[in-house]
This record gives structure tokens, C-alpha cells and sequence, in this order.
């Protein structure tokens, strides 16, 4: 049987991703966009969520959308004045006959909530060009906000490279789930993907290697950089630029012989194991690159968060590990950033306000859980949850399995506040989806391993603990397919959830 447009218009309140905190149905009410429908932003905050619908409609719609400041209150409104509830990152969104209103406290509310806005019309409104279809939005009453501030994406564009129209479509595709920081890997044992005017040659050598052999010009310049954050803003999201050391640098030790204790360089590396580089920890020539590095970075990166990476330093003593992190922490702090680093990092900082990225599989770990003691806030990754490059299943044909093989919903079956031992819900910053990309070269490649579990992890950050319900999540995300049908996202169609036509 054919479901009806009505009941498919009134069906797309329950099928939301992520989940809302509120819903109240309208019943027989429904808002219908047209071609003489305005779009309305009332306050400065309200301007880019405002021109990022508009890029959203106006293609499958073919409307012209105007943006305006003032006139008529009939057609999409965005304005203030939401309920203190939504805080700073929720809002409201009311659907009458006449009119759609979003009230936001901010900007980040306002991008949320146009969100939410884009699932109640049909998936014919991801299409490109224009679609002859009838654009009913389903009357209802949302109060929205998330459980946690930050949820995350991560893609590492070191392993394997990706353009920048490329990591654009990403960020675009995350945005569409509420994700609000976008975590570029820009630094790895295989590549040097930013260009550092200091130390040219981590792009000119460093920057000319990945997995597989490839070469060429596989990096970003400044302006590029500056770029994608810009796209990335655009759309509610803070780019985290990563710098991994004191290991994962062979791309700039295989560029400067002087970052290496003997002063002989590396030979570029374009395999997949991890642990055998560290830079010169006694030298204080390591200190000058890294500050050059940090500076630079840091001057181009709007955003709060600058990720030093600290992972997987395995030829680096203890001892020496301690003193390379008193040496950096303070020079992230001094070029106005607030320190991210995976989780072991943590042992090393006294400083509450740095934030350690947690992604082993054990449930169980002393050193973090003395951290939130001392007041630091733990970004959950955990390996065997969230990791989107883990193969699904034995079939899987992309990703690694050393975290295990990840379904579906084994990535939903957790929970960020209760996971780690010591680390309570209110000791968690939020969540964050990591993508390594040893085996991953095309977007094809990206989607297939991100969706549907990406949409996953944007549900554990912003839907209310109490909703958590396997059997009632999964036909949600199974509504999703249509759309991503219309995209052209390439997702695994796994077999745990009942995916819609």
C-alpha cells in the first residue's frame, strides 16, 4: 500500500534524527511552501541560518525565497525570544497554517532548529534541481536542546587525501544532523596536508604522500583552509585542526632532516602501522617547529579548540613524553586555544580546561578518570562505538577491525554519561565520531562507512537520555534512506534496520 501524502506529512514528526526533546502535533494543520513564500530573519543571529535554508529549498523547490528583515509574518520567520529552556543551542519551531517561526536564543540555535525544519519537508528537498512534488510542512510545537554541547565528526584527510570540495560534501552531510564541530586530521606518519609558510617544506615533501603510494599536490593552502572553515561555519560548525605528536610525524620528519635526533630524514611512509615516530624531544629545534606550527594554525582558526593529538607515541618514554607536553601545552595556551588531545595526553596536564578525547574499548581508564577529577571534560570516542571506519561485519569490504566489527547497533548501544568508569554525565563535553581513512579514498568510501552510524552518534549527543530505546530509534533511521537516496549518499543498508522505500 502507498502511504498517503497526508500521512507521510504527519509521519515526518516521528521520524526526526536526532530525536527532539519536545513534540506537540497539530493535528489537520499543515504550512505549504509556495513560490511567494519569504523567509524572514529578524536578527543578526538569524541571517546565515536564514541564507543556509534558503540554499537548502531553492533548488528542489524552484521558489526564490527571499530573505527579508521586515514585512509580512506569514511564511518562515526567524526571530528570538525562545523559552530560556532551549539555552544556547536549542530553540523552538512552531508550524501554523500561515507561517513557520523559529526562535532562537543564537545563531547555533537558529541552525538547529532550520535542521529540524529541512526533515518535516519531504526528501524530495534534497534534490538539486527542481521537483514537482507538494511542499507541506506538518503543523506542530518543538522545543528543542541538546544533551550535550559538543557532537562531533572527525575525518582524517592524512591517511588518504580528500579535496576540498570533497571534505565540503562531509561537512554538509553532518550539518544536516545537528554535528556542530567538524575535527580535520591534518597531520599524520603519512602525509602533511597544511601548508606552514614558516617550514614550507611539510607541504612541498611531506605534503606529496598518502596510503598507497599516490603523489602530487595533496594539501591545503591557507587560503583553502580558511575556506572549508568558513563552509563549516556557514553551517553552525567549528573546524578542530589536529596536529598529531609527539608521534604520527613521519611527513614531517621525512621533511626536515632536524627533527630528528640523528639529523638524517625520514623516507616518506605510505603504509598503516602506527607507533614508530616521535620528534626529537631534547632538541630545541622541535620546540621552535612547534610553536611555528601552532601559531600559524591558530592564527587562521577562528575556533576555540586546537587538537595536539598525543596518541600512540609508543617509541617516546614516559619520562619523555612528560617533557615534550610541558613544553607544547602552554604554547597552545599561548596562542589563545583551548588544548583537545586523545586521551592520553591527559596524565601529563594539571590544567582543567584541556579537553582529553577518549577512544580506546576498555570501559576503564585511571588517568582520565583522575582528570575529571580534577575538573577536566571528556570528549567519548570510544573505538569499538564510534569509530566509523570499523567494517561493519566480516563481509565489510572497507575499514579496519582491530576495535572490533561495529553494526549498527552495537554504535548505538551505549551510553556517553555511564560508559567510563569515574566519568559521570555531567564530566562528558559530548561525543564524536572519528573516520580514519587507511582504506578509504572517495567519498563513496567516506559514506558508505558514515552512514547510517554517523547519524547515530548525532542522536546519542542531542536526544534526551530517556528516549534511548533501540526498537524505537531504529525505524527513525531507517526513515532517513529516502533522503539519502535523493542525495546520493552511499550507505550501508544494514540488515538491523528497517530501512523505508
Amino acid at each position: 500500500m502507498t502511504e498517503t501524502a497526508d500521512a507521510a506529512t504527519t509521519n515526518r514528526l516521528q521520524e526526526l534524527l536526532p530525536h527532539p526533546v519536545g513534540v506537540e502535533p497539530r493535528p489537520d494543520v499543515t504550512f505549504t511552501l509556495t513560490p511567494s513564500t519569504t523567509i524572514r530573519a529578524t536578527t543578526p543571529d538569524a541571517v546565515a541560518p536564514a541564507e543556509l535554508l534558503a540554499s537548502i529549498l531553492r533548488p528542489s523547490t524552484g521558489f526564490a525565497l527571499p530573505i527579508e528583515d521586515s514585512g509580512s509574518d506569514d511564511g518562515i520567520v526567524l526571530t528570538d525570544g525562545a523559552d530560556p529552556e532551549t539555552g544556547r543551542e536549542g530553540y523552538q519551531l512552531d508550524v501554523t497554517e500561515s507561517r513557520v517561526v523559529i526562535r532562537a536564543n543564537s545563531a547555533a540555535g537558529h541552525f538547529n532548529g532550520v535542521q529540524t525544519l529541512r526533515q518535516l519537508l519531504p526528501p524530495e528537498v534534497e534534490a538539486g534541481t527542481a521537483q514537482q512534488v507538494p511542499w507541506q510542512i506538518p503543523g506542530a510545537s518543538v522545543l528543542d536542546h541538546p544533551r550535550y554541547h559538543h557532537r562531533g565528526a572527525m575525518l582524517d584527510v592524512a591517511r588518504h587525501f580528500f579535496t576540498p570540495d570533497q571534505v565540503k560534501r562531509y561537512i554538509d552531510q553532518v550539518a544536516a544532523f545537528k554535528i556542530n564541530h567538524f575535527h580535520l586530521h591534518l597531520t599524520d606518519d603519512q602525509g602533511w596536508r597544511l601548508e606552514i609558510k614558516s617550514w614550507p617544506e611539510l607541504t612541498n615533501t611531506g605534503g606529496g604522500t598518502e596510503i598507497g603510494g599516490r603523489t602530487g599536490r595533496l594539501f591545503y593552502t591557507q587560503d583553502e583552509y580558511r575556506d572549508l572553515v568558513a563552509h563549516a561555519a556557514s553551517r553552525g560548525i567549528t573546524v578542530i585542526p589536529e596536529f598529531d605528536m609527539p608521534g604520527h610525524t613521519n611527513a614531517a620528519q621525512a621533511s626536515y632532516a632536524e627533527l630528528n635526533e640523528d639529523g638524517e630524514k625520514r623516507p616518506a611512509y605510505s603504509g598503516i602501522e602506527v607507533g614508530f615516530s616521535s620528534l626529537a624531544i631534547h632538541d630545541d629545534t622541535t620546540y621552535r617547529f612547534v610553536e611555528d606550527v601552532i601559531r600559524e594554525i591558530a592564527a587562521i582558526t577562528p575556533g576555540p579548540y586546537l587538537h595536539i593529538g598525543g596518541d600512540e607515541a609508543l617509541t617516546t618514554s614516559d619520562e619523555d613524553y612528560a617533557t615534550f607536553m610541558s613544553r607544547v601545552l602552554p604554547l597552545v595556551e599561548k596562542y589563545g586555544k583551548t588544548t583537545v588531545g586523545w586521551h592520553e595526553f591527559v596524565k601529563t596536564s594539571e590544567n582543567p580546561e584541556a579537553i582529553p578525547q577518549f577512544w580506546a574499548t576498555t570501559t576503564k581508564d585511571d588517568n582520565v578518570a583522575a582528570a575529571v577529577k580534577r575538573g577536566h571534560k571528556v570528549i567519548m570516542s570510544p573505538g569499538n562505538r564510534v569509530y566509523l571506519d570499523m567494517k561493519y561485519d566480516e563481509d565489510t569490504e572497507l575499514g579496519l577491525k582491530w576495535a572490533g566489527l561495529v553494526e549498527v547497533k552495537d554504535s548505538y548501544g551505549w551510553n556517553p554519561g555511564a560508559y567510563l568508569e569515574g566519568v559521570t554525565e555531567e564530566d562528558v563535553l559530548g561525543v564524536e565520531a572519528p573516520l580514519w581513512t587507511e582504506t578509504v579514498s572517495t567519498s563513496a568510501d567516506v559514506e558508505h562507512l558514515a552512514f547510517p552510524r554517523l547519524p547515530v552518534t548525532a542522536e546519542l549527543g542531542w536526544a534526551p537520555a530517556a528516549v534511548h530505546d533501540w526498537d524505537k530509534f531504529a525505524p527513525r533511521l531507517g526513515a532517513q534512506a529516502p533522503r539519502w537516496r535523493v542525495q546520493g549518499i552511499n550507505f550501508y543498508a544494514s540488515p538491523q534496520v528497517p530501512w523505508k522505500d
